[in-house]
C-alpha cells in the first residue's frame, strides 16, 4: 500500500494569526486521518512553501501527494502559478503522483456551509 499524503496550499501571511485556521484544517485531518500525512505549504510570506512541504511528505515515504488549494475560487494563484509549482515538483519527484482538486472554495459543500453560516443569528453563535 503506498502512502498517500495532502499539502493545503495557501498565499501566505506576514501575520502569525493568519495561519491558525489552515493549521486547524491541518490538524483535523491529522486528528480524523493519521495514516495520511498533511502539510500546510504558502505561496509567499510564510513558509514552509510549497516545494518544501512536498520534499518533507515524500522523505515521509509518500507515494501520492494531493494538493488542496485553499482559496475561495480559482484566481491567478490556483489558475497560473500553483501549475507551474506542481510541474516543478514532478520534476523534482518523479516517482511521487501529485494531484491538485479544484479550489476549496468552488467545493458545491463549502458554498453550502458558507452560506448556512452568513444566514445563521448571531444568537445562534
Amino acid at each position: 500500500m503506498s502512502l498517500s499524503a495532502i499539502i493545503l496550499f495557501a498565499h501566505g501571511s506576514r501575520d502569525p494569526l493568519w495561519r491558525a485556521p489552515m493549521e486547524a484544517v491541518a490538524a483535523r485531518i491529522a486528528a480524523a486521518h493519521p495514516e495520511r500525512p498533511v502539510a500546510c505549504a504558502y505561496l509567499e510570506l510564510c513558509s514552509p512553501s510549497l516545494p518544501e512541504a512536498a520534499a518533507q511528505l515524500v522523505a515521509q515515504g509518500a507515494a501520492q501527494v494531493t494538493v488542496v488549494p485553499m482559496f475561495l475560487g480559482t484566481g491567478k494563484h490556483a489558475r497560473e502559478d500553483l501549475p507551474v509549482l506542481v510541474q516543478a515538483l514532478r520534476s523534482a519527484h518523479p516517482a511521487t503522483q501529485f494531484h491538485v482538486q479544484q479550489a476549496i472554495g468552488e467545493d458545491p459543500r463549502m458554498t453550502a456551509l458558507m452560506a448556512d453560516i452568513a444566514c445563521e443569528s448571531p444568537a445562534g453563535r
